[in-house]
């Protein structure tokens, strides 16, 4: 008789579900995996090696390019390291925009998540639902820094520029006619603050559809309920954070336990699982929305109240305004220096990591006192996830893996750096 023999089986890279570039050899024995091996680096794009022959600021778009999906929230960390080098402060109206604009960014995220996530458990229905929302906090991104995706809004000292008082406006064209476009600007006669208060008014709504769509269906409780569970004292082992910790049990955020921008004069509550399943990863992250939309509230409140500089006026680390550099001789020095040198960071070592939607994203660098960074180390949450994944999927079926990739959570733009 035969020896019956475990197979392999290649799960991805060009596999829907494998949300991009991974590669997993899976071992199976029958439909059971015994072995979940994650095979990465085919999105490599040598970010790290390439911030040591750019200025410290030219590497602030790269940091879009890593985590694409939560773009803001990449800079923040790497400001926050320039900034702790510099031994700068930042304006207390740049971190109100800082903390409102990260959150924005955290719904996003978890908007995107969730779409991918029921999508690849075969909920078709989600992902139409969510890109809706995606669509208005998009144009929030565009009306700070023109680009719906890769902002680079936040620089180090501050943001590039203050919040607009208005909002770009739908013209009638070949495809929108009248009617249309003036039902799309209904909400646009205002500032960028009226625009994102509309929406946070709006979202409770919307979230109450996803969980009437997804929460106690039967088909998604079946896919979720005891798969890839892991416990908290594994979780912490494995150097799990974010969504995928507290899902665990473990009430570890980083905004409450070393907060940073306005995260300590905001109010919010951090959701915390009870089996460490992807069901309660799900409800962690869908709690974490509306807490999101709550700090946004607040942020709107104070920034309406508090107008201010929003970068620092150390013109040795920030521009000057153009009309002073057009009319004074030293700002236009400055400027120059500043454009054609860069910054000159003090030499050391320092560490900065933040609550990023998928966890905790730390930059750390060494400074030799040049205008480049010696060494830069990117901490990306979803590398460390990622290698959890031969625990998580073992004894599961094929099918519940690729519930597991959606619970985890993985971009591979950050994975492979």
């Amino acid at each position: 008789m035969a020896d019956i023999h475990n197979f392999t089986l290649n799960f991805g890279p060009q596999h829907p579900a494998a949300h991009g570039v991974l590669r997993m050899v899976l071992e199976l024995d029958g439909e059971v995996v015994q072995r979940a091996d994650p095979h990465i680096g085919l999105l490599h794009r040598a970010t790290e090696k390439l911030a040591e022959t750019r200025t410290w600021v030219q590497s602030v778009p790269y940091m879009d390019r890593l985590d694409y999906v939560s773009m803001m929230c990449n800079e923040h960390a790497y400001c926050l390291a320039t900034e702790k080098l510099l031994g700068i402060e930042v304006p207390e109206r740049g971190k109100y925009i800082r903390t409102m604009f990260d959150e924005v960014t955290r719904i996003l995220n978890h908007l995107l998540w969730i779409g991918c996530h029921a999508l690849d458990v075969g909920a078709m229905t989600m992902a139409l639902y969510t890109f809706r929302e995606r669509e208005d906090l998009m144009d929030a991104y565009e009306a700070v820094s023109g680009a719906r995706m890769h902002a680079a809004y936040y620089r180090p000292g501050g943001v590039y520029r203050d919040l607009p008082d208005r909002m770009p406006q739908y013209r009638e064209s070949t495809w929108t006619n009248a009617r249309k476009a003036a039902e799309r600007n209904a909400n646009r006669g205002g500032s960028l603050l009226d625009f994102l208060e509309d929406f946070t008014d709006r979202f409770p709504k919307y979230h109450a559809e996803y969980h009437t769509l997804l929460t106690d269906n039967r088909i998604w409780k079946q896919r979720l309920v005891d798969v890839g569970v892991v416990s908290p004292e594994r979780a912490l082992q494995m150097g799990f954070t974010g969504a995928m910790l507290r899902g665990s049990g473990i009430a570890w955020d980083l905004r409450k336990k070393q907060p940073y921008a306005a995260y300590d004069k905001v109010d919010f509550d951090v959701p915390v699982g009870v089996n460490g399943d992807c069901y309660d990863r799900y409800l962690v992250r869908m709690e974490e929305m509306l807490q999101a939309n709550r700090i946004i509230r607040q942020c709107i409140a104070w920034l309406r109240e508090n107008p201010g500089p929003v970068i620092t006026d150390n013109h040795k680390v920030a521009p000057p305004p153009r009309e002073k550099m057009k009319s004074n001789m030293e700002e236009l020095i400055h400027h120059f220096k500043l454009f054609t040198e860069g910054i000159h960071v003090p030499p050391g070592e320092v560490y900065c990591g933040i609550e990023h939607p998928k966890g905790e994203f730390g930059i750390y660098f060494i400074s030799d006192g040049a205008n480049k960074p010696y060494r830069m180390k990117i901490r990306a949450p979803g590398y460390v996830h990622l290698a959890g994944m031969d625990e998580m999927a073992r004894g599961h079926m094929i099918a519940d893996v690729v519930t597991i990739i959606g619970s985890q959570d993985v971009v591979f733009g950050e994975i492979d750096r």
